[in-house]
């Protein structure tokens, strides 16, 4: 995806997903041709209208007006007719969607309970991203409590800038890519 895309311009809190993190966090879904999945605190939809390209139909669920704002607009500028955005709290709007192929949680204000949630219904991966170290912490244990941890990745990016005659490379923040596998 290009850096310069209006999915990178548009600021909601959290986002958007860096596209070399969503690159990881998408192989490690390991995505199959017309799967099903969910997409936890969507924000502007990055990573459903990517996971689109691939799966059947992606649940996009946001509980900000904000994130759903930008996902809308996103999602007809990208013609992700298979992207379909839900607005309300993860753990009230995941149960309704029956069987799921793998989720990707970008966000969730209550990640326990949207974890157990989808342990339930998740046949594949569940790929949590992560900023805070807390938010490493409580995915790691709620998903080893649940007999569902794999690994966790950490990565950091760095762009090139130009200086002078030269470059030189700012870092992104780093982020845990926390894997869950379902059976």
């Amino acid at each position: 995806m290009d850096d310069s895309s209006n999915l990178d311009k548009m600021k909601v809190s959290g986002g958007p997903t860096q596209d070399e993190v969503m690159a990881v966090s998408l192989f490690k879904l390991a995505l199959n041709e017309g799967d099903v999945i969910a997409d936890v605190g969507c924000g502007t939809g990055k990573v459903s209208i990517e996971a689109s390209r691939t799966c059947g139909r992606v649940y996009a669920i946001d509980v900000r007006d904000e994130a759903i704002a930008a996902a809308t607009r996103n999602i007809a500028e990208n013609n992700a007719g298979k992207v379909h955005l839900l607005k309300g709290n993860a753990k009230d709007v995941l149960p309704g969607l029956g069987r799921l192929d793998g989720a990707f949680v970008g966000g969730s204000q209550d990640l326990d309970d949207v974890l157990r949630i989808l342990a339930s219904q998740v046949t594949g991966r569940i790929v949590v991203n992560a900023v805070l170290l807390r938010t490493l912490e409580q995915a790691v244990t709620t998903m080893q409590h649940l007999g569902i941890f794999e690994e966790v990745i950490q990565v950091s990016v760095s762009r090139s800038y130009p200086l002078a005659d030269s470059f030189l490379f700012r870092p992104i923040d780093p982020v845990y890519i926390i894997v869950g596998r379902c059976k």
